[in-house]
C-alpha cells in the first residue's frame, strides 16, 4: 500500500487501521479475523458526506433542495465506485476464495464501500484536516466537471415531491438473503404509512435508489 499513500500524500500511524479497510466480510470470515471493512465505511460514509456538504455550502449559494441533489450525484455508489477505481483501491482488496472466484474484486458494491472505509481508515488515523483535503482532491474535478454526471439520483427527486406535499418518507430493508458475502438487499420506500415502491440490488444504497424510482414511476413523476 506504500504506492497508495505515497500518490495521497499520507505518513500513516497504524496500518492495521488501512488492512481493515480492505478486508471484506468473506476474507475475515474465511481467516478467522473479527474485523472487516464494514465500520470503518460506516464512518467513511458520513465523514464523505460532511466534506462535500461543506464544500457545497462554502463554495455556491444553491437552497437546501438543490445541494442535497447535487451532493447525492457525487457520493452515490456509482460515483464512489469512480473514485475508488481511480485509485486502483481493488489492488488491495482482500476477499475470500469464493468471493474471488465470483469477481468480488470488481464488483460496484465492494470496490465502492472500500473507498468509504478507506476514508473512515485515513480520519481515525490522521485527522479530520488530513481526510478532507484527500476527498476534495479526488472530488471537486468531478463536481467543476459539468459534463460528469453519475446518475439520476431518484431518492432526491422523490425526497422533493414528497416535501412539497408534506408526506413522510422512509426507506426499509425488507429482506436481505444470501451470505455475508454476496448479500440481496430488497428495500421498501414507505410515503404516508402506504409502500409505493420496491427496490432490489446488491447493496443497500442501490435498493433504496431502485425503490424510489419504482415510486417516482407510479406517482408519475
Amino acid at each position: 500500500m506504500e504506492d497508495l499513500f505515497k500518490r495521497l500524500g499520507i505518513k500513516i500511524k497504524d496500518i492495521n487501521l488501512y488492512n481493515s479497510a480492505f478486508s471484506h466480510s468473506s476474507y475475515a470470515n474465511e481467516h478467522k479475523k473479527k474485523i472487516d471493512y464494514e465500520r470503518l465505511e460506516f464512518l467513511g460514509d458520513a465523514v464523505i458526506d460532511l466534506v462535500i456538504s461543506e464544500y457545497l455550502y462554502q463554495k455556491s449559494d444553491l437552497g437546501e433542495g438543490q445541494m442535497t441533489k447535487l451532493r447525492a450525484s457525487y457520493v452515490c455508489e456509482d460515483a464512489l465506485y469512480r473514485y475508488s477505481t481511480d485509485l486502483e483501491l481493488n489492488k488491495y482488496l482482500k476477499v475470500g476464495h469464493g468471493e474471488e472466484k465470483s469477481g468480488g474484486k470488481h464488483k460496484k458494491a465492494i470496490v465502492a464501500d472500500i473507498f468509504e472505509a478507506l476514508m473512515g481508515a485515513i480520519y481515525l488515523d490522521l485527522g479530520f484536516d488530513t481526510v478532507r483535503r484527500i476527498i476534495l482532491e479526488i472530488v471537486v474535478p468531478y463536481i467543476e466537471d459539468e459534463e460528469v454526471i453519475f446518475f439520476n439520483d431518484y431518492k432526491s427527486s422523490l425526497g422533493e415531491a414528497v416535501q412539497t406535499d408534506n408526506k413522510s418518507l422512509q426507506y426499509e430493508v425488507i429482506k436481505e438473503s444470501g451470505p455475508d458475502h454476496d448479500k440481496l438487499f430488497v428495500v421498501a420506500v414507505i410515503v404516508d404509512g402506504i409502500t409505493l415502491g420496491k427496490g432490489e440490488a446488491k447493496s443497500k444504497k442501490e435498493a433504496e435508489q431502485q425503490a424510489a424510482k419504482d415510486a417516482l414511476e407510479k406517482l408519475a413523476l
